[in-house]
């Protein structure tokens, strides 16, 4: 199973390098921070789309989104939130929020620094943001790969980097 994890989208324009990438996947995760309904619409008109509602986003987006998920995908427990606090604060952050659903895979945003590490077992992915020219080190976003149970992350650089 592949699953295309974007965060922080803040109504800019969502690359074309994204969207075809998107294209190809079973299911896309959206952590937060979309600042605009047609953004969720978008990715909805391509797959498949859990997501969480962000500090930016309005009433509209948290009528409808959830602040926090933990679902099942490929056999993994996967926590979804969109994170909180300075960017160093936000993993422990994230660490605390699931610490009780004992998740495989912790998929979280807000920072726009992406990180991919397995800390205890537990993957910990941020995909960055794709559309961040000002304080992301570089427009990103993730891809996960599932096979039997186990789990690859991958951040991908937007090739037109910061414009």
């Amino acid at each position: 199973m592949k699953i295309g994890v974007v965060s922080d989208t803040h109504s800019h324009t969502i690359p074309k390098q994204l969207l075809d990438d998107f294209k190809k996947v079973d299911l896309i995760i959206h952590a937060g921070d979309f600042c605009a309904m047609d953004d969720l619409k978008i990715f909805r008109k391509i797959q498949t789309v859990r997501a969480v509602f962000g500090n930016m986003d309005g009433l509209e987006l948290r009528q409808v989104l959830p602040e926090r998920d933990v679902f099942e995908v490929g056999g993994l427990k996967v926590g979804l939130c969109h994170g909180h606090g300075s960017p160093p604060q936000v993993l422990e952050y994230v660490k605390k929020v699931f610490k009780d659903e004992e998740p495989d895979i912790v998929i979280f945003g807000h920072s726009h620094q992406p990180l991919n590490e397995t800390v205890d077992n537990v993957l910990y992915f941020n995909p960055g943001s794709p559309t961040d020219v000002v304080r992301a080190p570089y427009c990103s976003y993730g891809i996960l790969d599932i096979n039997s149970g186990k789990v690859a992350g991958k951040i991908i650089k937007v090739d037109n980097g910061h414009g």
